[in-house]
């Protein structure tokens, strides 16, 4: 697509926190055949027309790496333009200018800070008779002070619905780069749930409380009858604290305040430049009695397509798979975060990593993807060299094993998920350099040692006071070095390149590791080993960290490198009844502890809230962190059985060998492929267990010890 822009402007004095407000008034004085505006900003906005909204982006044009990609949207808008005609464009500082991450102090934070708010746009215009004429941001647009007083990520926004913008004064030029303009790739950000209040209640402390009852990305949209100057302030939460009283201290520096002055009469009103992660929000300030029906909470996430659905006959793991549902579409705002809610909201590439194959099960993530892992290969250092997070806001902290490694587990998945080569061909140059990167900086030859990490981050075994499990940070990277080197090999072989000096590579690490590390002292440390191929002898790894799991009694002891795995790990290997009491398990530390203390989304931590109700800290402890959800990618592939070869992308042909387990009674999943929606049901009855597969594809089905080939079609086989 051709991008037809004007040219830059802001404005002509600084405008403080204001949202300032853009227009260009022009006539159409003929019959219109299509009008198409092209738009983008630094910073977010909102664009209109004769008063009424273009487009349903939410956060246009959202985010990138802003410094070399920077997204423009494209909008039909041949129905809202008349004879006499206004384009009014309000921009707020967005991801682009605001004070992120909220705890570090760094140059390239200040300089991102100092930026300046600007407008780029083509307004296109085919009449009926043939003629064009177009409309382009010039010195000819004004701009004024808006409604908007402050908008940021961290803090929320103010809205004072009593002004009109006026005094319009001549926009500046601005002097910024139009190279970094690109058509829009990624998913737009859309409003795509309405959820409404189900209680407002006072807690013990005398706070007044309204409860959404879902842990939600997005915001609250209020509507009353007030008298103009009349004030609206609330606050928001994730969780109750043991009391029931209000508690937001894990919310950290980010205000996350939303405030309203009213106009005469009846109003709705929500934020429009800013998101929040919450479940409750605390009225700070509202006119009269407020009401349930005065509350409806927003979900606003990337408008990806679900895919993916699990479901069976235990309520507690319904819950758990309608929590990592909720989890993907809180984070899933336009980049991979770790939460929505503090003052971080970051793209963790080791998050990232983590879930990627459960994301790409339950939602159509490939175009998500892709233009993420554009921005990953935009911001990737010159050494190759990939940051903590992408965008990267932290180009001065070093880069981690397991989060780097994003860079080629993240392509492959995608590859995997939907048969989309062209990932690969976008992304090799990246994945190569990242290993390439490795074996530069690495101080002993074929193994990545003596570099920080940061290893099993939040592992179970971890020392005291200490957020790293106790699995060597030399192993971690060092397998993660085999396993990115492999995946370079199978990208470049699948590309038609020569990799002889990769897989040589990858011998001569594997070799290396054996030999460095012949025992293996933690859970994690089994994982890798048996999961990446790197034991001498994979089953008796595998046998081994059973044994473990028992000793350990039958629970978790792994972090976010080795959670994702365990199960795999424990089920390929002939242990599928001791993953599912892993996933049964209603203890701490479980998947369905938190369902037993009311979560509605995945934490950060299996105890975020302790058994005597408590917290797990005010300093770290996210309600909404989808990481440890990866583990319906195991309910998919192990438990329901649904699988394809790793020679057979985007689900081509099926391998169908489920696990199931009679506590359950039954399961059943679904999953819409590039090739169709493949459904599995099993159900335990008295005589036997019952089998229902319905495939779009050939499919070897794996049952009894045996292996059938089957053709598409509706299947069912019974097992004593």
């Amino acid at each position: 697509m051709e991008i037809k822009t004007g040219t830059w402007i802001t404005v002509s004095r600084n405008a403080g926190d204001v949202c300032p407000v853009f227009r260009k008034q022009f006539d159409a004085e003929k019959a219109i055949e299509k009008a198409e505006l092209q738009i983008t900003a630094l910073g977010v906005y909102q664009a209109e027309i004769n008063g009424l909204r273009v487009g349903d982006f939410v956060l246009a044009p959202g985010w990138t790496s802003y410094d070399h990609r920077l997204q423009v949207q494209t909008y039909d808008v041949t129905a809202l333009l008349q004879k006499e005609n206004e384009l009014r464009v309000t921009v707020g500082r967005g991801w682009f200018r605001s004070p992120m991450p909220g705890w570090l102090n760094s140059e390239d934070k200040k300089r991102r800070m100092a930026q300046p708010c600007g407008v780029i746009a083509s307004l296109h215009i085919c009449y009926s008779d043939g003629a064009e004429e177009t409309v382009l941001t010039d010195e000819s647009w004004q701009w004024a002070e808006g409604p908007i007083l402050f908008s940021e990520i961290y803090d929320g926004e103010t809205c004072d619905a009593r002004i009109v913008p006026e005094n319009w004064q001549p926009v500046k030029p601005l002097e910024w780069s139009r190279d970094i303009l690109i058509p829009q790739e990624g998913e737009e950000i859309r409003e795509t749930e309405r959820v409404a209040a189900k209680r407002v209640f006072k807690t013990p402390g005398g706070d007044t409380v309204v409860d959404f009852g879902q842990n939600i990305t997005g915001y609250a949209e209020i509507n009353l009858t007030a008298h103009a100057g009349d004030e609206v302030l609330f606050d928001h939460a994730e969780v109750q604290d043991q009391d029931g009283n209000w508690y937001n201290e894990n919310y950290r520096g980010a205000k996350a305040l939303a405030k309203y002055i009213c106009r005469e009469g009846k109003q709705t009103w929500h934020p429009q430049m800013t998101f929040f992660g919450f479940r409750y929000i605390r009225l700070l300030s509202w006119p009269g009695e407020a009401k349930p029906e005065n509350f409806t909470a927003i979900a606003v996430h990337s408008d990806m397509r679900r895919t993916g659905w699990l479901k069976s006959g235990n309520a507690e793991l319904n819950q758990l798979f309608s929590n990592i549902v909720w989890g993907q579409r809180g984070n899933f705002l336009d980049v991979p975060t770790d939460c929505p809610q503090r003052d971080e909201r970051l793209g963790w590439t080791g998050d990232a990593q983590v879930f990627i194959k459960t994301a790409s099960y339950l939602f159509d993530t490939q175009r998500f993807f892709k233009k993420w892992l554009h921005d990953m290969a935009a911001d990737q250092r010159e050494s190759g060299e990939v940051g903590q997070v992408i965008p990267d806001l932290m180009p001065e902290n070093r880069s981690s094993a397991a989060w780097g490694d994003a860079a080629t587990i993240c392509p492959w998945q995608v590859y995997q998920t939907y048969g989309d080569r062209a990932v690969l061909e976008d992304q090799f140059d990246c994945m190569k350099n990242w290993v390439d990167y490795i074996t530069s900086v690495t101080k002993t030859p074929n193994l990545w040692v003596d570099h920080p990490h940061f290893g099993d981050w939040l592992g179970l075994d971890a020392p005291s006071g200490s957020y790293k499990g106790s699995t060597r940070e030399d192993f971690i990277a060092s397998a993660f070095y085999a396993h990115s080197t492999a995946l370079v090999v199978k990208a470049g072989r699948l590309l038609g390149k020569d990799m002889a000096e990769y897989e040589a590579l990858h011998d001569r690490i594997v070799a290396a590791f054996r030999k460095a590390f012949p025992e293996y002292k933690t859970q994690t440390e089994h994982v890798l080993a048996v999961h990446f191929g790197l034991a001498e002898d994979v089953q008796k790894t595998a046998d081994a960290l059973a044994d473990m799991v028992k000793a350990d009694g039958t629970q978790l002891r792994t972090g976010f490198v080795g959670t994702p795995y365990i199960l795999h790990a424990l089920t390929d290997y002939g242990h599928a009844d001791l993953a599912w009491d892993l996933v049964l398990r209603r203890e701490y530390p479980g998947w369905l502890y938190p369902v037993t203390k009311g979560a509605t989304t995945i934490w950060e931590h299996w105890d975020g809230i302790k058994p005597d109700g408590s917290f797990w800290s005010a300093d770290m402890n996210s309600f909404n962190h989808y990481a440890y959800g990866a583990v319906a990618d195991w309910v998919f592939e192990q438990a329901a059985g649904i699988r394809h070869a790793e020679d057979k992308p985007g689900f081509a042909e099926l391998i169908y060998a489920p696990h199931p387990d009679k506590r359950l009674g039954w399961l059943q999943a679904k999953l819409s492929t590039r090739h169709g929606t493949v459904s599995a049901l099993w159900a335990c009855q008295a005589d036997g267990i019952r089998y229902e597969l319905e495939t779009p594809v050939r499919t070897l089905v794996c049952l009894n010890g045996q292996e059938t080939w089957v053709e598409p079609g509706k299947h069912t086989f019974w097992t004593k």
